[in-house]
């Protein structure tokens, strides 16, 4: 790759992020990983990412667990694992266990986040990592018979501690202990600390690193995005899935369902891969999200600006014809818009011009996204306005894509099809084919 190539690169690179940038200052993010993830080869550049992102002034909260690092403890100890319905069975001499593999594992993760070298990520990085009595735990009891003794779940979260915490800028570390008000620990469960934690901070987002790219279907496809509805539905009958996701799946339906913006499982194999999560169209893992992540409204005035982003490069290009800002402002209420997570991906117009005829026009998706079926999406969204205003008839113009609206049921005119006004305005420069679809 050229020098020239390699900074062109670089810069739309920079250009496409700005708006993740932009929308996640100020926010507040869950990051939630297991012992395993802590003990994989890329756990230091995890703790650069980190860096990244509370330098970005995105307020982080990281709950870690230490399942593997507990298992070593009780095998030097010559001390039997025991589970019941997926909790540790924690009796005295495993709390002890517990107790040092957490506390060592915290040492650790604060230690790479205090990192300050020169020719890192972390060079000249002030970041302030504080943890707390911000957990406090109860005992589950007896399940099915089985005392279980330590084993604890979340009783409450000091929400209003943890964030005059991340108010001052500090990174809040959390661990897989709580204790009780009579002054026991209890062994919580990682995943449902960060479920807790994220519910109680109405969290914008909530992060699982995983031992998986992220949800997988039966046939190994990973899926980019389901909502909570259809993960629960998943876990009715989905023994195919790993571990950690059959752990993890149950808490993202809950905290989706309890007002968590977005949950986001990626694996923790995969360098980068928590900001490639966050910060492309793409992704490289799963969302979990309440509704459906795509979105199609009528725009509004504030849209004017994102709009003007998606369809520029096209009139740059001659593929759409240059509409200036103030014509914009002027007929934004013609224009439907495709969104996916927030993002403005897609739009298309209906121009009336006549009681039963009408235009559709800047019918325009990033290039990033169309082959997701948006812009069909957005032509049936027009179909719809259209019918619902009486339009029996709908003509396109277009030097590109005539194959692609031939294939959706539009039929070849001439010009002298479109109605007069549009007959006047038709530019025989461009030299635009018509099209024509009957409703």
């Amino acid at each position: 790759m050229s020098e020239n190539s390699y900074d062109e690169n670089f810069v739309a690179w920079f250009r496409a992020v700005t708006p993740y940038i932009n929308a996640f200052r100020g926010k507040t993010f869950v990051i939630a990983f297991g012992g395993k993830a802590i003990a994989s080869e890329f756990i230091k550049t995890l703790a650069y990412d980190v860096n990244l992102l509370a330098s970005l002034g995105i307020r982080l909260v990281l709950v870690h667990g230490a399942r593997p690092q507990i298992e070593e403890e009780l095998r030097e100890k010559n001390l039997e694992s025991k589970y019941h319905r997926g909790y540790r069975i924690t009796d005295a001499d495993t709390l002890d266990c517990v107790l040092d593999a957490v506390g060592s594992v915290y040492l650790e993760i604060e230690a790479m986040l205090s990192q300050g070298l020169p020719n890192t990520p972390m060079a000249n990085s002030r970041i302030r990592v504080i943890g707390g009595n911000f957990i406090t735990g109860q005992p589950i009891g007896v399940l099915d018979g089985i005392d279980m003794h330590y084993a604890g779940k979340v009783r409450k979260v000091d929400s209003e501690g943890i964030n005059a915490q991340l108010g001052l800028g500090n990174i809040v570390l959390l661990n897989c202990e709580g204790p009780s008000p009579t002054g026991e620990i209890f062994n919580l469960q990682m995943e449902e600390v960060a479920e807790g934690v994220a519910v109680a901070l109405k969290a914008d987002k909530l992060v699982y690193l995983t031992d998986s790219a992220g949800v997988t279907d039966r046939a190994g496809e990973l899926l980019d995005a389901v909502t909570a509805d259809e993960a629960s539905q998943l876990l009715r009958d989905a023994d195919w899935l790993t571990s950690d996701m059959m752990r993890y799946l149950p808490c993202t339906v809950r905290a989706s369902r309890s007002g968590v913006g977005r949950v986001h499982l990626i694996g923790y194999a995969q360098d980068g891969a928590l900001l490639r999560e966050l910060f492309t169209h793409d992704g490289v893992g799963t969302v979990i999200t309440r509704e459906s992540l795509e979105n199609i409204r009528e725009a509004k005035p504030d849209d004017i600006a994102a709009l003007i982003a998606l369809i520029e490069p096209m009139e740059q290009e001659g593929i759409l014809v240059h509409r200036p800002r103030e014509l914009l402002e002027r007929e934004i209420e013609r224009f439907s818009i495709m969104l996916h997570d927030g993002i403005i991906v897609g739009c298309a117009a209906l121009y009336p011009h006549s009681e039963e005829e009408a235009e559709l026009a800047c019918l325009a998706v990033n290039p990033d996204h169309r082959e997701w079926g948006y812009g069909e999406q957005l032509m049936e969204r027009i179909f719809r306005r259209a019918k619902k205003s009486g339009i029996k008839r709908l003509f396109v113009l277009t030097t590109r894509t005539e194959h692609w609206f031939v294939e959706r049921g539009f039929k070849l005119g001439t010009v002298d099809d479109l109605p007069a006004a549009k007959k006047e305005m038709y530019n025989y420069q461009r030299r635009s084919k018509v099209l024509f679809k009957t409703l």
